[in-house]
């Protein structure tokens, strides 16, 4: 075949012959009746849905006599249906019901052992407790010579001002903000940032160091114009610039104070005491020991003789450095302290760290006296006139 050329012509197939179903895609003769076709007229018995010939028409035909008319009379009693096999049985519980029993059963296994492990830790709790007393017995714990040490790890420390116990023998009942004097009368009000916690069978102040952190009486408790012993022992952190664990006065200068002093560049312990009424450093008088170890703990001692006009510093029970003469101490205003001093009419030389064993004896003791305090050997008739931090 060429380009251009008309395709030949095919010969069209005839129509369909009439009377006859139209083949695939050429126009149909009539339909037979047929479903979804409007059917001819009903031939013989009627079809689906069509009134029987031989039957009662209910839309057209009256009722016949002898026939029931289902639209009209009650039905005939219907023959019972045929009865099914009742299922099988299960083996088991239906899968939509609980198993209650075991359910029951296996609650009752997990409180048991929920009591089994209450019990268990209890019974481990009481044995670490006993075992930790036999260790204190045998440590020798609770008595003057220890060398206890604060917990220094623990993360539940108490507010400041408080013991963190509900009775505390070492605070005023019913103010925890002041520890009370067990030997006198004069309770020590406490800073925002001192705070009293237990220490092995006995309680300690403890301070930061800063403005905040100190304690103080309500009045002079040291009388500096008769002889006095003022002791306590100390948990230093420091290790350089003045700090200062107890002291009296709150005017222009401090009357004394006992605690730590730079000298060389290191902390050392020091006792010093004020003769001049303008509080000048020329009329200050000072007696020094060695270095003050850090993260231990030490017992100060310091003693002023009237009679002899002689102050002496004692360390742990020794005596430390060289007693001065001093021609009097000043009686200066101001109550007695703990944490700090009076420098020029500013607080100074706040402490770091804690103390207990706070006592004040209205007499001054003698270095055998002191040796026996240390011990805990001291005779019983030598009473302080206050003591702090002691139970």
């Amino acid at each position: 075949m060429s380009f251009g050329t008309p395709p030949p012509s095919n010969e069209q197939p005839e129509p369909a012959p009439e009377g006859g179903s139209g083949g695939y895609g050429y126009p149909p003769g009539p339909p037979a009746p047929g479903y979804g076709y409007p059917p001819g007229p009903p031939i013989g018995a009627g079809g689906y849905g069509y009134p029987q010939t031989a039957g009662p028409n209910p839309y057209q035909d009256p009722p016949q006599q002898g026939v029931p008319n289902p639209y009209q009379d009650p039905p005939a009693a219907a023959a019972a249906p045929e009865a099914f096999p009742e299922p099988f049985p299960l083996s088991g519980p239906s899968s939509t019901e609980p198993d209650w029993e075991a359910l029951s059963e296996r609650a009752a296994k997990e409180r048991r052992r929920k009591r089994m492990w209450a019990w268990g830790g209890a019974v481990t709790v009481l044995a670490l407790l006993a075992g930790g007393g036999a260790f204190l017995l045998v440590s020798g714990h609770g008595t003057e010579g220890e060398d206890d040490k604060p917990d220094t790890t623990a993360s539940g420390s108490p507010k400041p001002g408080t013991s963190g116990t509900g009775e505390n023998s070492a605070l005023v009942a019913g103010d925890p903000t002041v520890i009370r004097d067990l030997s006198g009368s004069s309770g020590l009000r406490m800073g925002e940032d001192a705070s009293v916690v237990p220490l092995g069978g006995r309680h300690e102040v403890k301070m930061r160091g800063n403005s905040k952190s100190y304690a103080q009486a309500a009045e002079r408790v040291v009388d500096t114009t008769k002889s006095f012993t003022v002791t306590a022992r100390l948990y230093n952190l420091a290790e350089k610039t003045s700090r200062i664990a107890v002291s009296q006065g709150d005017g222009e200068s401090f009357t004394f104070e006992l605690g730590g002093d730079q000298v060389n560049g290191k902390l050392t312990w020091m006792f010093r005491v004020q003769t001049g009424d303008k509080g000048a450093a020329a009329t200050a008088v000072t007696v020094a020991a060695g270095p003050a170890p850090k993260k231990d703990r030490t017992t100060l001692t310091a003693t002023y003789d009237a009679e002899k006009k002689t102050i002496a510093l004692y360390v742990d029970g020794k005596p430390a450095g060289k007693a001065e003469q001093v021609p009097a101490i000043w009686q200066g205003p101001g109550p007695f302290q703990l944490g700090r001093a009076r420098h020029h009419g500013l607080w100074s030389g706040s402490w770091s760290g804690s103390m207990d064993r706070v006592r004040v004896f209205d007499t001054a003791l003698s270095d055998e006296q002191v040796a026996a305090y240390q011990e805990g050997k001291l005779d019983s008739a030598v009473k302080p006139s206050h003591s702090w931090l002691v139970s």
